[in-house]
């Protein structure tokens, strides 16, 4: 049995095609081309997460190239505008498909720079009133100097703070990571006591 699709962050192959994607749309129509596939991008990277079988499909090794590319024509084809249809065929005989999701991502992350967006992940252990999720994209706004596109998520496992994941870098100020950055301060301001300690004594002697 296949393995259902993986999303993980873009890698240099996936920015290298998410950039070809993006070149060409450009070419063909410009920034009007470039808004519609960011918009037929995100759509169809919610449809392989919603859909386990298509995500299986785009991730397996036991299908042929050639039955993927008819099965793709017959699931996309007259759904999405040609240039992606294309693009995905590209993947396919690439052997990329199971990158889709992650070079969809990369894809989005280009498309926000050049409109001046960035997306924002919010996780907070309990769920923020709306006035702080805005002070907070306000001030985001105003350190980035581009609009940050909040989406705010819950994560029980937190035990407190927030963590943002804004484009591509990871902010983590949740009270489990201050934690964890006070145990290793402590660890290494003890070691240096100790090896301090230890100097003097070998010293006296």
């Amino acid at each position: 049995m296949a393995m259902p699709l993986i999303e993980t962050p873009p890698d240099a192959v996936d920015k290298v095609y998410a950039q070809s994607l993006f070149e060409l749309a450009e070419k063909d129509g410009g920034p009007g081309a470039l808004e519609i596939l960011a918009g037929e991008a995100e759509e169809l990277a919610n449809i392989i997460r919603e859909h386990r079988d298509l995500a299986e499909f785009l991730n397996s090794r036991i299908i042929s190239s050639k039955d993927k590319d008819r099965t793709l024509r017959t699931i996309f084809g007259g759904r999405v505008s040609d240039l992606m249809l294309r693009f995905l065929l590209v993947l396919n005989r690439k052997e990329r498909l199971n990158r889709t999701l992650s070079i969809l991502t990369a894809c989005d992350q280009m498309m926000q720079e050049r409109f001046g967006k960035v997306e924002v992940d919010l996780f907070t252990r309990f769920p923020l009133p709306q006035d702080q999720v805005e002070r907070i994209r306000t001030k985001l706004q105003e350190a980035l100097k581009r609009e940050p596109i909040m989406h705010a998520y819950i994560d029980d496992q937190m035990i407190g703070g927030i963590r943002m994941q804004v484009g591509d870098k990871m902010i983590d100020a949740s009270i489990a990571s201050q934690l964890r950055r006070m145990r290793e301060r402590l660890v290494e301001d003890g070691g240096a006591t100790i090896r301090g300690r230890a100097d003097r004594i070998i010293e006296e002697k």
